[in-house]
């Protein structure tokens, strides 16, 4: 299935969790923001967050600094 992950038109393998996504692309998930359609996931929902064929996901790693 397809995706947009960032950007990137991304093909995934089955319908994988956030959780999944994130852990075959080698992220570092502390300090990161999944939004999904426009839509911020909340981190205790990344594993039953389903990513279906179309979705846009954005990964943001937030970044302290002032």
């Amino acid at each position: 299935m397809e995706i947009i992950l960032n950007g990137t038109k991304e093909v995934c393998p089955g319908r994988e969790s956030l959780t999944d996504l994130l852990n075959r692309k080698g992220a570092e998930t502390d300090r990161l923001v999944v939004e999904r359609n426009g839509s911020i996931v909340p981190r205790d929902h990344w594993a039953k967050e389903r990513i279906e064929t179309g979705d846009t996901i954005e990964v943001i790693r937030l970044v302290g600094g002032g």
